[in-house]
């Protein structure tokens, strides 16, 4: 999927909601956990509720290696599911990997050979040889950690280099030589919007996936005043505001609630940026 494609999917739907897929055992409606599948239950259902108001999911991995092999296998079943009944969704695999040689191969080959995902989080930090496997196929796309939302990000991301650039800065300038705008994403926690016209001014025809939006507090009007692009150039994705809506039978009927609320919000700010 190109840059342009992911466009006239957002235009399409007036949304660029990433429903993020974190799903916690210890969290799933009780009724469910009975079922022989409770993960893939949940995702599913959920997914059903969302799809009509978002552009793409993003698993987060955790979650599922934390199950094993049965967390391993909703997974899988999950990015089935939705390559069959929901083809138009761009799909994350929230993995956050970063390793040389051999290693990165065998992740590239896992997401996007055996899997079908459309893009992996990686950290970009051990250089451009744990990102290159990543780029060999292609469609596929590379979302590299730039300013994360946690407090500790200052430890390293925020660091000041000589002449006053900070190190996500050199990080993102370095980058941009990896691949194009129509295979490289970049990381950008929703609590960081004071910093997102920074990065804009660094990378301005790339896609930024922006998460923290919902129960971490980030501002969607912030994101976008400070993020979009003509082209909006933002996945906004929200994760617990959204599966976790409720935790009772109707968890899924929550879920589709507060997904169509986030884009009713978003369908306006794309009138108002992308004119």
């Amino acid at each position: 999927m190109t840059s342009q494609q992911l466009f006239r999917q957002i235009r399409a739907k007036e949304s660029f909601l990433c429903v993020g897929l974190d799903t916690d055992l210890k969290k799933v409606p009780q009724h469910l956990l009975g079922d022989e599948d409770p993960i893939f239950a949940f995702n599913k259902a959920v997914i059903d509720a969302t799809a009509p108001y978002c552009v793409s999911y993003k698993p987060n991995l955790a979650f599922y290696e934390a199950a094993g092999v049965k967390g391993w296998n909703a997974l899988v079943k999950t990015v089935r599911y939705l390559r069959e009944r929901y083809p138009e969704q761009f799909l994350i695999a929230d993995a956050k990997r970063g390793d040389i040689g051999n290693t990165s191969q065998m992740y590239a080959r896992v997401f996007f050979q055996e899997m079908d995902f459309d893009a992996v989080t990686l950290s970009p930090y051990m250089g451009s040889d744990t990102a290159e496997p990543f780029y060999a196929y292609l469609g596929k796309w590379a979302v590299l950690l730039a300013l994360t939302s946690n407090p500790s990000a200052q430890d390293f991301e925020t660091l000041a280099l000589a002449g006053g650039e900070m190190l996500y800065e050199r990080v993102l300038r370095n980058s941009m030589s990896w691949g194009t705008e129509d295979n490289t994403m970049y990381v950008v926690g929703a609590t960081r919007a004071e910093q997102l016209e920074r990065v804009r001014a660094i990378v301005p025809d790339h896609f930024l996936l922006v998460p923290g939006v919902g129960a971490q507090g980030g501002s969607l009007s912030e994101v976008a005043r400070c993020g979009m692009n003509s082209r909006c150039g933002l996945l906004v994705n929200s994760s617990r505001g959204i599966i976790y809506a409720s935790d009772g039978r109707d968890f899924a009927e929550a879920a589709g609630a507060a997904a169509r609320q986030l884009q009713g919000e978003m369908a306006g700010l794309l009138a108002d940026y992308c004119k």
